[in-house]
């Protein structure tokens, strides 16, 4: 196993550079009442350095996504009657993946028999970079055999109890009680990006890993895990790798906080604030 020490970071920006040149991003992500998830992750892939970014949300929260932030775009999608994204949406979002860099899924939208099918056509999708996070990786331990369908390239973004629920239906022995050794067995054996969130976040593909050393307690708040997800679909979207976009993602979304935490407090720190102090967060930071 391969200890990974040292920091990616992007490439500095040409003078003659112009929006196109920094990656697309797709976020399928809200639901009724989860409004804030959508944005947030938007928000950060902005952040994380995204040309474009779009946000597909179910068609009646749309107003107030697109009121939260200006910058990104959205797109309207069917909704089944609790607001959730309908099975109506699949080819829209389909054709939405098919036309960006990197689509992040999951973030606030619940779950559903229709977004399980949804899940099911995206992780089918060959040459996709896929990001998973929140009910998206409930969605995804509920398809059970999803690694034999496998053809996008997968960035898994679980904290340890989603481990656990994508854990049980596909391997048989207990899980270890370790959490890098979980980490490292999950990632063999579904060929996926693992980002095993929690104090020390533990990125692996099942040959290398990365242990994070930033951030603080104060992480601990609703949103923390949707912004991480905007700022590693913001980086592949880029043209970093997988195991690239995943460590300089932890590495700045926990410098972020720690930074902000020296003035707002670990207890004052809420999801924004890590979106805020971001650009302070980046390795080459002045």
């Amino acid at each position: 196993m391969q200890l990974i020490e040292t920091i990616p970071n992007l490439k500095p920006r040409p003078a003659d550079a112009h929006k196109g040149d920094f990656g697309k991003v797709l976020i399928v992500a809200g639901s009724l009442g989860m409004s804030g998830a959508a944005a947030l992750a938007g928000r950060s892939a902005l952040r994380g350095g995204a040309g474009l970014v779009r946000v597909a949300i179910p068609k009646s929260i749309l107003p107030i996504v697109a009121s939260i932030e200006p910058c990104f775009t959205t797109i309207p999608l069917p909704e089944d009657e609790a607001g959730r994204i309908s099975a109506q949406a699949a080819a829209q979002v389909l054709n939405a993946a098919a036309d960006n860099d990197a689509t992040a899924f999951g973030p606030g939208i619940g779950t559903s028999t229709d977004l399980r099918s949804i899940l099911d056509r995206l992780i089918e999708q060959e040459g996709l970079n896929l990001i998973i996070d929140a009910d998206g990786l409930n969605n995804l331990a509920a398809l059970g055999d999803w690694p034999d369908k496998l053809k996008a390239t997968l960035i898994l973004t679980p904290h340890p109890g989603e481990m656990k629920r994508l854990w049980s239906p596909l391997i048989r022995e207990s899980m270890p009680p370790e959490r890098q050794d979980q980490a490292i067995e999950f990632a063999r054996r579904t060929k996926a990006m693992i980002v095993l969130k929690g104090a020390g976040t533990i990125v692996t593909d099942g040959e290398r890993v990365y242990i994070n050393k930033t951030g603080n307690p104060g992480m601990a708040t609703a949103g923390s895990g949707d912004v991480l997800t905007g700022i590693i679909t913001a980086l592949v979207a880029q043209g970093l790798t997988s195991l690239e976009a995943a460590i300089l993602a932890v590495y700045v979304h926990g410098r972020a906080a720690d930074i902000a935490a020296q003035t707002i407090t670990q207890t004052s720190l809420i999801a924004t604030d890590i979106v805020e102090y971001l650009p302070r967060a980046w390795p080459n930071y002045q």
